[in-house]
């Protein structure tokens, strides 16, 4: 029986050397069921021109990465981040997009809880917007090495008190496991995650513990430590059921040749998220 990839998405900054339109051909061509596409990668595209594209191919769009970043030491400064995330809505609109992925941003310097309380207040002003526009917001915990300058948000269970606090009908949680799978309460939040109905998305890869760069030498999936398969087990039981998207930053991989570097994606996939199938 061939493999079904029709439960499978591939963010395009994991084939960061292609295109866009490079990414739809490529995921499309192997049945890949979604695309999460990045914002970098079109930046200078057409967005209409992407939508069509897109509307074209048999991949569902997932979600557009990212928007965010909403700390700053000044109202002034947390302002202006406000209305590149107002662009970044209309962007996700444009593109035909319902999710967009947040990275909740960290001032250095700054007191973890200023950190914590600029991201709730800059997600509650964005939130109805988004809503208006039909999208989604979600949170993405990132881990605690990026606390100083990346995100104030660095676990599943501040994720989780976070939507509760902001109660927005429109915003969850983008579960990565490169970012939490340390962690002991992992299973417990999850569950409490999706009980609350903010469990939007799911990120795959793997954390190597030999990695030469905490950013940009990620692996593909059991090139690493993290348990994939109990994680995945508790991410089913808890009743998600959309797809898991690979996001993984490797410059290895992206200096190899992006088709091989996808089959080996999808030969990962197979073994490690459809033994049971």
């Amino acid at each position: 029986m061939s493999a079904n990839y029709s439960n499978l998405a591939i963010h395009t900054m994991t084939t960061k050397s292609w295109s866009i339109l490079e990414c739809i051909d490529g995921y499309a061509k192997r049945g890949i069921g979604g695309i999460s596409i990045w914002r970098e990668i079109v930046e200078e595209e057409n967005l209409l021109s992407v939508r069509r594209k897109l509307e074209d191919s048999e991949l569902k769009g997932i979600s557009y990465v990212r928007g965010g970043f909403f700390t700053g030491e000044t109202a002034e400064e947390r302002s202006v981040k406000i209305e590149e995330n107002k662009k970044v809505i209309e962007e996700c609109d444009a593109l035909g997009l319902p999710m967009i992925v947040l990275v909740c941003g960290a001032t250095p310097g700054q007191l973890p809880k200023a950190n914590y309380e600029q991201i709730r207040d800059g997600i509650g002003e964005i939130a109805p917007l988004a809503a208006e526009a039909g999208i989604k917001l979600a949170i993405e915990p990132l881990h605690p090495v990026y606390c100083g300058d990346r995100s104030g948000i660095y676990s599943l269970g501040v994720a989780n008190d976070l939507c509760a606090e902001l109660s927005q009908p429109n915003v969850g949680v983008a579960l990565d496991v490169y970012h939490v799978w340390w962690d002991m309460e992992l299973e417990k939040e999850i569950q409490r995650c999706a009980e609350n109905g903010w469990l939007y998305a799911y990120h795959i890869c793997d954390f190597k513990p030999d990695q030469n760069d905490i950013l940009t030498d990620r692996g593909i999936m059991g090139e690493g430590c993290i348990p994939l398969r109990e994680i995945d087990l508790w991410v089913q039981s808890a009743g998600f059921d959309g797809p898991a998207e690979v996001e993984v930053f490797s410059k290895k991989w992206w200096a190899d040749d992006q088709e091989h570097y996808l089959d080996r994606i999808l030969e990962s996939y197979e073994k490690y998220y459809q033994n049971d199938n």
